[in-house]
């Protein structure tokens, strides 16, 4: 007989319970406050509606040298029914190596049987197989670091959102750009409008991240990469990650507050050599106003 959501998600729970034991330290184990309690509402009314997908991060120590490795995990209302969505990242890692590390992770879990609760046997799996990439890594970086060691290079990113209001997507937003070392701004409202500036790596993580799992009204609308022989600092448009919301612009009604003024955004891509940028994100060519 086939498995309801309701048996799925109590299961998940389980597993839960698992892993907050094998993992009790403060920072090992993070999920929203309110992940749980939403299941635990749902499993007492099943009559509601389903609550959020189970989302999740795991801090893991790898090898002697205890190189921080985290799995990021959401998991399908019908897991373990259905394959988990799971992802090992670690600043140590290239990008090719981290591919060809989750690529061996989800194939891994692929050969698994279905119906099984598998979360944990993936920690395992990250934990025993993770160290050949990290030896790998670092190999390849000697080489590079041997062959060129000057030239840098500055990615900048612009993308595009219909709107940008609610304050947990702000949050993640704010933290990701912090923990990349990533500058530029988020304009909250509507349009939504972020850009950020760094390592390429950091800023295609960024964008990774932002958009998990299902932010489908956004859009990357223009791409810079430009190539330093000195620090890549040196090229950025902007000091820190800003914060943008402009006086409202119009009258909107209940959402009056969100419309931001595009004339004051024009004017702050200006200041920041960016003034070209406001064609490519809404198809116009901007004009500041006479007054």
């Amino acid at each position: 007989m086939a498995a309801t959501v309701k048996e799925c998600l109590e299961l998940q729970l389980l597993e839960v319970e698992m892993l907050l034991s094998m993992f009790p330290k403060r920072g090992e184990f993070s999920l929203d406050a309110d992940a749980v309690p939403s299941i635990q509402r749902y499993l007492r009314n099943a009559a509601g509606a389903l609550p959020p997908q189970l989302e999740y991060r795991i801090a893991l120590d790898v090898g002697e040298a205890k190189v921080k490795v985290e799995l990021q995990v959401l998991l399908p209302h019908m897991y373990p029914q259905v394959a988990p969505q799971l992802f090992a990242r670690s600043d140590a890692l290239h990008r090719q190596q981290q591919l060809q590390l989750n690529t061996r992770l989800m194939s891994h879990i692929s050969s698994l049987d279905p119906g099984d609760l598998c979360v944990c046997e993936a920690v395992q799996w990250v934990k025993d197989n993770t160290l050949p990439f990290l030896e790998n890594c670092q190999a390849s970086s000697e080489c590079a670091a041997k062959a060129v060691r000057a030239k840098e290079m500055l990615h900048r990113m612009w993308i595009y959102s219909h709107h940008i209001y609610r304050q947990e997507l702000r949050k993640k937003i704010f933290d990701c750009a912090k923990k990349l070392n990533l500058t530029g701004f988020c304009l909250t409202g509507k349009p939504g409008v972020i850009c950020v500036e760094g390592l390429q790596e950091n800023c295609e993580e960024f964008w990774r991240v932002i958009r998990y799992p299902n932010w489908k009204h956004i859009s990357c609308k223009h791409v810079e990469n430009i190539e330093t022989e000195g620090s890549i600092d040196n090229l950025r448009l902007f000091q820190s990650f800003e914060d943008l919301q402009f006086q409202a612009h119009g009258d909107y009604g209940l959402r009056n507050d969100y419309h931001m003024d595009l004339g004051q955004f024009l004017e702050f891509l200006k200041q920041h050599q960016s003034g070209h940028i406001f064609q490519i994100l809404f198809g116009v060519e901007g004009k500041l106003s006479d007054n």
